[in-house]
């Protein structure tokens, strides 16, 4: 990683943020003592666009984010790729997990989308936690549930026409999307040109108003009978 600043945050006040951040993940007794296998990390601040990790490179460790987000995709980081999830505070990594219990190369990329600090616990830190059988059974919890998503994102590549997935995508930004047509490309796996021609299509029927760098929802009731396969 690249551009990144340690943080000099004492080891309680650490523990608190931690804490707030994921306040249901039980942490082991001894995260908080220094010289220990389980001592916290000092945090890094990331700037934006930065790649955190690369496919098929080997795990550097088990990322928890204190603040910002970060985005987990499939493809190249500057090239055609498309979103798998991304992981805010509270949320975890499942390929980086993945990865670190199966001493498997990461099978996708991650990029800071905003500015971001987290806590990078190394693969022997992240093994010493795991020995706390609280924090395991959590992280497991946790992965199956990102699992499901993930799963759900390749039911609907594999079975949803791309307008489908464009309304879909449109309606969980909110009424106003602050994403550029390459933007979205990105989070569907496609190219900007398919993105664009559906969207003044959208625009076309009045569903949307296009500006820039901005989508405005003007008709939700449309965009979701397009997103579940109904006539709009």
């Amino acid at each position: 990683m690249s551009n990144i600043n340690n943080d000099p945050t004492g080891a309680l006040s650490l523990m608190g943020r931690l804490a707030t951040c994921y306040p249901e993940l039980p942490l082991p007794p001894e995260a908080g003592q220094a010289g220990t296998p389980f001592a916290l990390p000092a945090p890094v601040t990331v700037p934006a666009g930065v790649v955190l990790f690369d496919e098929a490179a080997p795990c550097g460790g088990f990322p928890l984010v204190l603040d910002g987000e970060v985005r987990v995709a499939r493809g190249t980081p500057r090239g055609r790729s498309i979103e798998l999830y991304r992981v805010g505070p509270g949320e975890i990594c499942v390929v980086s997990t993945a990865s670190l219990f199966g001493s498997a190369p990461m099978p996708a990329h991650g990029v800071t989308a905003v500015p971001t600090q987290l806590l990078l616990l190394s693969p022997a830190t992240f093994e010493a936690w795991t020995g706390h059988l609280p924090f395991r059974r959590h992280v497991f919890g946790l992965f199956a549930e990102r699992l499901s998503d993930v799963i759900a994102l390749a039911e609907a590549v594999a079975f949803q026409r791309l307008d489908q997935r464009l309304a879909a995508a449109l309606l969980g930004h909110g009424a106003v999307v602050a994403l550029t047509h390459q933007g979205l490309a990105d989070e569907l796996g496609t190219v900007r040109e398919m993105v664009t021609r559906l969207l003044r299509r959208f625009e076309r029927a009045g569903w949307v108003a296009l500006g820039r760098e901005r989508i405005e929802v003007a008709d939700a009731a449309a965009l979701r009978r397009v997103a579940e396969g109904e006539p709009a």
